[in-house]
Order: C-alpha cells, then sequence, then structure tokens
C-alpha cells in the first residue's frame, strides 16, 4: 500500500558534482523543469554529494551555470546532501534496530575471487539486474558481538541489509506507479523485487549513506512526488520501494525515461568524458538546440 502524496506536485533534479552533465543530464533536468511548470508545481534541485572523496566544488558549480544557461530555474535554498549526514545516520540507526543491517567484511577483490572460482569450476553465480555479482550471504548470520568485535579491532566494513529479514518485514505485494516505461515496455502497476539485488550496500566508510539509502530519505524529506529519471534506474526502484516500506517513507509516483545514446549506442557517461553542455555552448549551440537536439532523438519535451 503506498502512502498518499501531496496534491502540490514536486519534482526534483538531483545530480552529483562528480563531473560535468552531459545531455542526458539536461534531458532529466529538462522533464522535470517542464513537468513542474505545466501542473503549477515545484522543480528542485539537489546535490548528491554523499561521496566526499568523488564530489569537486568546481563540477558543483558548473551545474548551476549548465543549467541555468538552458533557461531552468528551480527553489533556493539547494539540498546538498553532505550537511545531511546525522539525517542519514539516524535512518541507518532505526534500520540497525530492527535486525534488518549487518556488517560486511569482505573486501571487493575477495568477493571477485570467490565468484571467479566458482565459475571456473562451472558454478553460475547469481548477478543483480546490472550484471554484477551479487555479495555473499553467509556474514547475514554472524554473531553480533563477534561482528562488533572485528568492527572495534578497524576491520573495513560496509553496513548491508539483510534482503531476506528486509523483505519479510515488507508487504508481500511490493510494487510502485510507472508512468514511463522501462527497458522491455513495463508500465503501470509493476511488481517490485528487491530481492534480485542481494544483500545491497547502505552505508561504507567512504561514504556515510549509499544512493539507495539518500535517495529515498531526500525524497521524503523534500516531499518529492515525481520521480522522473532515466531507465537505467528502473530496476532500483524495486529497493527503493522496500526502504520505504521499512521506514515509513511515502512512495512518489515513477516515470522512467529513455536513455540519450552516445555515438557508439551506449548510454552517455560522465566516466567516459562524453561530450557535455559545456561543450555543446562553447560550440554556439543554443539552449534550443539542445532541446532540438533531444527531439531528434524521439524524446517528447513540453
Amino acid at each position: 500500500m503506498q502512502s498518499p502524496l501531496s496534491k502540490n506536485r514536486v519534482f526534483r533534479f538531483a545530480p552529483s558534482p562528480n563531473g560535468l552533465l552531459h545531455l542526458g543530464h539536461a534531458l532529466s533536468a529538462i522533464l522535470n523543469h517542464d513537468l513542474a511548470a505545466a501542473c503549477g508545481g515545484r522543480f528542485l534541485l539537489r546535490i548528491e554529494d554523499i561521496d566526499p572523496a568523488r564530489s569537486r566544488p568546481k563540477f558543483e558549480a558548473a551545474i548551476y551555470r549548465d543549467l541555468a544557461w538552458l533557461g531552468l530555474d528551480w527553489e533556493r535554498p539547494v539540498r546538498r546532501q553532505s550537511e545531511h549526514l546525522v539525517f542519514y545516520a539516524e535512518a541507518l540507526e532505526r534500520l540497525k534496530a530492527m535486525g534488518v543491517l549487518y556488517p560486511g567484511f569482505l573486501s571487493r577483490g575477495e568477493v571477485k575471487a570467490r565468484v571467479e572460482a566458482h565459475e571456473a569450476a562451472g558454478g553460475v553465480w547469481p548477478r543483480d539486474p546490472d550484471g554484477a555479482p551479487l555479495y555473499p550471504t553467509e556474514e547475514r548470520g554472524l554473531d553480533r558481538a563477534q561482528a562488533l568485535a572485528l568492527i572495534a579491532e578497524g576491520r573495513q566494513h560496509a553496513w548491508r541489509l539483510d534482503m531476506e529479514r528486509a523483505r519479510a518485514l515488507a508487504p508481500a505485494a511490493l510494487d510502485w506507479s510507472e508512468s514511463g516505461e522501462g527497458p522491455e515496455g513495463e508500465t503501470g502497476t509493476v511488481a517490485a523485487l528487491p530481492e534480485r539485488w542481494g544483500d545491497v550496500i547502505l552505508s561504507r566508510p567512504d561514504a556515510p549513506a549509499s544512493y539507495h539509502l539518500a535517495v529515498v530519505l531526500d525524497d521524503a524529506a523534500q516531499g518529492v512526488t515525481d520521480v522522473v529519471r532515466g531507465q537505467d534506474l528502473f530496476h532500483a526502484t524495486a529497493v527503493h520501494r522496500l526502504l520505504q516500506c521499512l521506514l515509513g517513507l511515502p512512495a512518489p509516483r515513477y516515470t522512467h525515461h529513455g536513455l540519450v545514446p552516445g555515438p557508439d549506442g551506449r548510454k552517455l557517461s560522465k566516466s567516459n568524458q562524453d561530450t557535455g553542455i559545456a561543450a555543446y555552448r562553447d560550440k554556439g549551440v543554443s539552449p534550443a538546440g539542445i532541446r532540438a537536439l533531444l527531439a531528434g532523438y524521439g524524446f517528447v519535451l513540453h
């Protein structure tokens, strides 16, 4: 059962300041801005700088500059995740008290080695919707005193969601309302299957709250009613719905849109240094030209 939402619709664009915005970001920002304007709703900008190792002030400044150049305006002040660490920590403690979190001590390298050995022997290791191997589950039953002792010794760890326990506490029929569509054309009432993601990380030493945890908390805190984002996050919505149920948070309406393809057909990415909005601006492309480029890919802008 999804919680009621405010009649005053609230949209948001929530980039991370770890690189320059590209056409894919422009699409999401414009869609959220225009949809809010069309229904007399609110448009928010949120800076998702929860990862201090990757966030840079110069990229945050570039976000403001690029969005303003596109002709978009947003409410002030802007919510910055780095200013709300206590808020995330409190939610994490609530989940620990519910018994749905445990510390995972295996490193990425250890998990990779285990997966490779298993598959080399002819086994099939379960993987999440993005193709990454699921984390081993034996630490779910680790004695609490033993786990705390390892943490006290300084062992590196991440707090993971015990998917089996968490799923047992949520409604059997977990779903969300989809106004867009998923990669396979999924739309309408979509069944949420968070178990496909395994024991996801909710906190690690270098990032006090994972994307999954921070995004549901921020959306609820800001009263977001409509989440409009790319199809690459469609399946992650299942984890978000589970966390919303566990923490008693309202469920927004979701609209997932197609992705702007790169020159080779793959999705655009900051890590691949795909052409940024600023580069188009420097070449003399106008904001209207950016909208025309997106329309040329078949996206309907309002």
